[in-house]
Order: structure tokens, then sequence, then C-alpha cells
């Protein structure tokens, strides 16, 4: 990450053959706090060049080479480092050529020269830390959104949720999210979102099924004041205001067939005219969507239009439900309860071998939102530093009926019970025969109509 530098580490060289001139500009520039080295000659001050100055002042005419010569070492060597040319001569084409050439500014020796050098300078000063203020600023976006820092989890099934995230960063294709409740899915938006090209601009996340229908036509396009009873001003809506960056629509399956008319003309045509309105305004927005709902189902079935559903599919990322993630449960359920106690300066906890073996057993029908409850309940109850199963609020009976709700054929829970017993015992084929009383071949068989 970057570091700002204080002003009095940011190195300023003077380049200028006359001594006492060079004096002159030193004192002033020592005044202002400022680290100063001086140099008589253009080739002593290529040999430093490897110390690297944040800002060099250069004289145009020096005894061995001509500005023009120490500015292009400066810009093959060093081009982040500012040069402002010093030179007794007003001449407005050199001073031209040299700016074009990479030079900050172009000052001649005057009176006054000293309070514009110092000026100058301030201004560098100020504009350095304020890019470095931005790049810290950029980094620390970068590590918080990076996937595995924002998504916990080494599943086989989250690691290709990473590889699906990773290709949707490369484009602006419109992105799909599919999973159960509580499994995460603003999380995925908001990882590609930042890992794009579009990090820099707006992140918009509007929850389709929270608004109110007669609200939600204003709310995603904006109005006009006084385009309705009650629009006493003029309303920027949610694609205006995502404009140029991302528009992450959660629940969209819930979107009425009147608006998913004006949603698909809206990405169809990219622009829009807000209600009351005459403007056509123009969008570059990228759409994620999300939903919790079979929107193939849904159009098959003309709950949904079709044209829309293809528009919005894009790339398609399904997020496992947690009872799928194997191992993860453990993983996420260690980071609940270390973030937990951190946040609220308990003592470290740790998780008994038997609360491993319950939470591992669970189905989860609240996926990581509901373990993290659990989680942080746990602590509170535990008044040591180990959580037993006593600690855990869990309902087993909740969590039979909710697979079941799922009206699955045999065969796939079959597939269910098989893979739950391998994460289970950590894919010992023998062991999970020996427990569910059936031949290994049967599992193979299994496994391997479930691999093609």
């Amino acid at each position: 990450m970057a570091n700002q530098k204080p002003r009095n580490n940011y190195k300023v060289y003077i380049v200028e053959d006359n001594v006492l001139y060079a004096r002159v500009l030193k004192k002033q520039l020592l005044d202002d706090q400022l680290q100063v080295k001086v140099f008589h000659n253009g080739t002593d001050f290529i040999n430093a060049m490897n110390e690297k100055p944040d800002v060099v002042t250069l004289d145009y005419t020096l005894p061995d080479m001509t500005g023009k010569e120490v500015l292009a070492k400066i810009q093959e060597k060093i081009p982040d480092t500012h040069v402002i040319v010093i030179s007794a001569q007003d001449d407005i084409s050199t001073a031209i050529e040299l700016m074009k050439n990479g030079a900050y500014d172009y000052i001649m020796k005057a009176p006054d020269t000293r309070e514009k050098l110092s000026n100058i300078i301030r201004n560098i000063y100020r504009t350095d830390q304020l890019q470095t203020e931005n790049t810290n600023l950029k980094e620390a976006v970068a590590e918080k959104y990076n996937f595995k820092n924002l998504i916990k989890g080494n599943s086989r099934e989250i690691e290709h949720v990473f590889e699906l995230m990773n290709k949707a960063t490369q484009t602006n294709i419109s992105v799909s999210i599919s999973g159960e409740t509580g499994t995460g899915k603003e999380l995925v938006a908001k990882g590609i979102h930042y890992n794009s090209k579009r990090s820099a601009k707006p992140f918009i996340a509007v929850n389709v099924s929270a608004i109110p229908d007669g609200l939600i036509e204003s709310e995603l396009f904006g109005h006009e004041k006084g385009a309705f009873t009650g629009a006493d001003f003029q309303k920027i809506g949610k694609f205006e205001a995502a404009n140029g960056g991302t528009l992450f629509l959660d629940e969209i399956a819930d979107l009425n067939l009147n608006l998913q008319a004006k949603l698909l003309r809206v990405l169809q045509e990219r622009e829009l005219v807000r209600l009351g309105g005459h403007d056509v305004i123009p969008l570059d927005v990228r759409i994620i969507s999300a939903t919790h709902k079979n929107l193939a189902t849904l159009s098959g079935d003309d709950q949904f239009r079709q044209d829309l559903y293809y528009r919005l599919l894009g790339l398609p990322i399904e997020i496992p439900p947690l009872r799928q993630r194997g191992n993860d449960k453990i993983l996420l359920a260690k980071f609940f309860v270390d973030e937990f106690c951190r946040d609220n300066e308990m003592e470290p906890k740790t998780l008994s071998a038997e609360a491993k073996q319950m939470l591992s057993n669970y189905h989860y029908p609240g996926n990581i939102r509901e373990l993290k409850a659990i989680m942080e309940l746990a602590c509170v109850m535990c008044s040591r530093d180990v959580i037993k199963p006593s600690h855990l609020n869990m309902n087993v009976d909740e969590s039979v009926q909710n697979l079941l709700a799922q009206e699955k054929t045999l065969e796939e829970y079959n597939n269910e019970i098989v893979k739950f017993f391998l994460n289970k015992y950590n894919q010992n084929v023998r062991l999970v025969a020996s427990k569910l009383g059936i031949g290994k071949s049967t599992i193979y068989r299994m496994l391997q109509k479930h691999m093609d």
C-alpha cells in the first residue's frame, strides 16, 4: 500500500549552475520544511537520479548540457518526478516544447521566482498526497472485496463460484445470480463489481420485493417534479444513480409484468425518460440480477417475461446452499465466532469436537445467515472458552422438514444423502458404504452418473 510522505521527507533537487541563485532557492525551500539538495551541473544530478526526488527545479542553461537533455533523462529514468524548468529567457516556444516533453511548469528567473516556486511545489505536494490517498483507498477496497476475503470458503463448490466471478469481472456481460435465501448473493454481486473496470463507479443495490408496486417505477427510473400527486421534487432513479457502474436488482422475480416490459425497454435501448419528463438520458449500466426462485420455470409459466429472462441471463452463477459446502460450514462457524468475539471484546473461543460434528450434520435452511446467528448466540451463551453442543440453538426437526419440503425425486434424495456422508467422512467410500448399508459400487455408480 502506498504511504503518504510527510513534508520534511518530500525531496526537492535543485539543478542550477549559479551558486548564489541556487543558495537563494535552497533557503526558500528549506524554510518550507522540504528536503533539499543542490547540483551545479547536469552530470552530477543524473548520477544521483536513483535517489528518486519528488520534484526537480531545472535551470534550462547548464554548463555541460541543456535543460532539454536533462528533462529527457528524467522522463526516461524517473518519469514520476515533477520537473519545474527555471530559465532566464522568456521564450514561449521553448516553454511549450518543454511542457509537451513532460515538464510540470516553466517559470522565469525574477524577483518573485521564490514565491512562485514555493506555491507550485505546495500544489504539487497536495496533488501527490491526494493521489496517494486515492491509491490507498483503491487498494483497501480491492483487499476488502478480494473474493476469498469477501466470501469465506474453500470447498470445490465455492471455488467454482470464484471462477465464474472472475470471468464476470473481465467483461460487461450481465450476470444472473441464483441461490437460496441467505447464501450471499449480494456479496457475489459486490465482488464482481469491485473487481471489474467499473469499480470506481457506483454500486447500487435495489431489493425489488421490498418496494411497493406503486413506487417501484419511480424508484428505478426517477421522476420529474409534478409527475404525479406528491412528486414535489425531481427524483433521480437507481438507474441514473448507477450510471457508469453496476445496478444490482435483487429478487428480480418479484417484479410485476408491467414493470418487466418497461425494464426490458430500458435495457434494450440503454436509455430512459424519467416519469413525467421528456429528456432522454443515455445509460451505461451493468446489470446484475438475483433471485431465489427459478426464473426459467417462471418464464415458461408466463409469470416472467421470457425476453427479459434472456436479456438478464448473461453469465449465470448459482450459489450452492451451505449444506452442500462440506467443511466450509466449520470454517465459517470459526470465522463468525472470531469476528463476534473481536467486535465485542470477548476472550477467543474454540469449538469442541462435538459442536463441530453437530454443525457439520445440520441442514441450515437459512444458510449462512442462519449459521451466523447460531454462532453469535453461542458466543453469548458460552461462559467459558469452548463452545459445546448445548450452546448451539438449532432446530434439527425443522431442518429435516425443510429438506423434505424440496420435493425431490427419490434418486435425488439418495444422491444428497450419499454426498452428505461422503463430505462428513472425508470422501471415505468404504466407510460410507458401511454406514449406509450399501455397496461401494453403488456409490461409485452414483458419483460417475453425477459427474457425467
